[in-house]
């Protein structure tokens, strides 16, 4: 480990407190009060004559923040994972030996215990008047001296925890993050849906159109997939038995990065037996409502430059019709292969060849549609080709019962009444094959124990995978993914270059 000078300086201020016989890396260091709990403890504090209450005591511990020392005192503010609070050190108080080491072996980013009792400086802040004080972590590298030195984007993703130190913004986006998760959670169980969890391994590339990850199981001497979806497995569960279920749990998939796309993506995905899409949409709208009021977000949100509304009911568009009264494209043209390529070639889209029908749809609503839906809005009514798990219209088969949800020119979720017959998910998946073998790496693979199961009946069934990093992008106002993933997929430093300290 290669150390600057001034981490060198640290190390041997933490070599000579063990001579000192103090330990730098204590244990059985116990908090008793938040910095936050602190101050509402004693805000009477504030209010009284003298200021000040020796008769009372708390003890709190944080990183130190700041550290300002003067001839025989000394003013620093610990920091913990609720706020910050001052501390006033006086030699008198903790002794002249131990004032001593404190201000030639005590240092900002250290982490400290301190007891004593509140008074309030003549500045009017309430603060902690040190009569002990203890090290509890020895900090070996400095911290930025101002956040400016966390600037570089790649520095926050690859040293989360120094981002989260000296932001506190960033922690309070995972925090959200966590009281979502756990709403979602509480939602779905309160409604009577069963949380199961299926396997992350998988022997059939499955679930979703996507590359994905090969690994290698030794005992077995087989390849595996990591999970691009848990869907077969979940709709295999129906078959059983459980008529309503769902996963929060890790995708994975072998594709690009950007700012809506990570390798790896936490998604929840909940099926419900003897429903269909419009209950789930309803639900969906039902789900995102709770949302806000746990988070005491109003109903129009502010995401980037663009204000999303998101009052009840929204938006409903089929897919054809959010072509032409979206995206501008003639109505003429939708339905005419070689018209859509035309028109996309005159546009400037590069497309493969040999499309298909609905595939040359999708190319047309990702490229003109998709940006421009800015409110919530269901798209329903998918071309089936490209819905290789979703049930076929009964008015029309070459429409999928199925809906995607757009918020912010970004899809949130995806769901669809379910395919249940075995036969013809058998053809659809030998559609897929073909589309394999034609270069589509992210076409579906045969899964003939998904259509066995099938063929036990699964009783008519809606799905919804939802996506929980974009929905925190989108309820955080972040702009990208790495910012609400604590440890984003990274690319690796260039020659084993490490990052400045």
């Amino acid at each position: 480990m290669e150390l600057n000078e001034y981490e060198l300086q640290r190390v041997q201020k933490s070599k000579e407190l063990k001579e000192l016989g103090i330990n730098p890396y204590p244990h059985n260091i116990k908090k008793e009060l938040s910095t936050v709990e602190f101050l509402e403890k004693f805000d009477y504090v504030k209010e009284s004559e003298s200021k000040r209450d020796e008769e009372k005591s708390g003890c709190v511990a944080g990183r130190i923040k700041f550290l300002r020392l003067m001839g025989k005192a000394a003013f620093l503010k610990i920091e913990d994972d609720e706020g910050v609070l001052q501390v006033y050190i006086a030699r008198d108080a903790l002794g002249e030996e131990w004032f001593k080491n404190i201000k030639k072996y005590i240092e900002v980013g250290d982490i400290i215990k301190v007891c004593g009792f509140p008074f309030v400086t003549k500045t009017g802040e309430l603060t902690l008047h040190a009569k002990e004080l203890q090290l509890a972590s020895k900090a070996i590298t400095p911290l930025p001296e101002k956040f400016h030195g966390l600037s570089d984007k790649e520095l926050r993703y690859r040293q989360r925890y120094l981002d989260m130190i000296m932001n506190k913004e960033v922690a309070k986006v995972f925090k959200t993050r966590s009281i979502i998760i756990s709403t979602i959670r509480a939602f779905f169980e309160r409604k009577g849906f069963l949380e199961v969890e299926t396997p992350m391994m998988h022997p059939i590339a499955g679930g979703a159109n996507a590359k994905p990850f090969v690994t290698y199981h030794n005992a077995l001497g087989v390849e595996r997939y990591l999970r691009i979806a848990p869907e077969l497995y979940l709709k295999r569960l129906i078959v059983g038995g459980f008529e309503a279920v769902f996963e929060i749990n890790r995708n994975f998939r072998n594709e690009g990065m950007d700012l809506t796309h990570n390798p790896e993506f936490t998604m929840i995905e909940f099926y419900w037996a003897y429903h269909n899409y419009k209950d789930l949409m309803a639900l969906t709208e039902e789900l995102f409502l709770e949302l806000l009021k746990k988070l005491n977000l109003p109903t129009k949100l502010k995401y980037a430059d663009m204000e999303i509304d998101f009052s009840a009911p929204f938006a409903k568009i089929t897919y054809d019709d959010s072509l032409v009264d979206i995206g501008k494209i003639p109505r003429e043209i939708i339905n005419d292969k070689e018209k859509i390529v035309t028109f996309l070639k005159d546009n400037g889209v590069k497309i493969k060849e040999g499309l298909d029908l609905g595939h040359l749809k999708a190319e047309l609503f990702d490229n003109f549609v998709e940006d421009k839906l800015i409110n919530p809005t269901f798209v329903m009514d998918f071309p089936i080709s490209i819905s290789p798990l979703s049930r076929r219209s009964d008015e029309d088969p070459n429409i999928a019962e199925r809906f995607e949800l757009f918020c912010a020119g970004k899809e949130i979720a995806n769901g669809f009444n379910e395919l249940n017959d075995p036969l013809d998910q058998y053809e659809r998946f030998k559609s897929q094959i073909d589309a394999k073998n034609a270069g589509d790496d992210e076409a579906h693979e045969m899964d003939e124990d998904y259509v066995k199961a099938l063929c036990y009946a699964m009783p008519p069934t809606a799905g919804e995978g939802i996506g929980i990093d974009r929905l925190t992008m989108l309820l955080t106002n972040q702009q990208s993914i790495r910012d609400v993933i604590l440890f984003p997929a990274m690319r690796p430093l260039e020659n084993n270059k490490k990052e400045d300290k």
